[in-house]
């Protein structure tokens, strides 16, 4: 059964942003989200008493620590370097459906150029 919730309306803009470049719903961004962050909650990988305290704005040191950095960054620097097939369908569907494909240096939606075959 649907809920109705009440969120700031400085995350609604978070998510309707989001759901706009992502081309989701708002309930599929914020589940989206959810998702994300119960996994990270479930996970051995992260620490997730790290990430809540740096979210709080309580850690004394915000900053990762060597061995985070270097996984987040390696990692980071691979997926941006290597998309996945799904990844490529998905933004050559957003493309033929006229939708952004990324952000500008400025921040403003990106639109890429349809192929006319010519």
């Amino acid at each position: 059964m649907a809920q109705t919730v009440k969120l700031a309306d400085d995350v609604m803009a978070l998510v309707r942003r989001e759901a706009e470049l992502s081309g989701r719903s708002l309930a599929g961004q914020i589940t989206h989200w959810l998702k994300i962050g119960r996994a990270i909650e479930r996970s051995s990988s992260f620490d997730y008493a790290r990430i809540t305290a740096m979210l709080g704005g309580n850690l004394a040191h915000p900053h990762p620590r060597d061995d985070e950095e270097t996984t987040w960054l390696d990692a980071f620097t691979y997926k941006m370097s290597h998309p996945s097939e799904a990844e490529e369908k998905f933004f050559a569907q957003r493309q033929l459906l006229g939708r952004g494909v990324g952000l500008d240096a400025g921040g403003n939606l990106v639109y890429a150029k349809r192929d006319t075959g010519g």
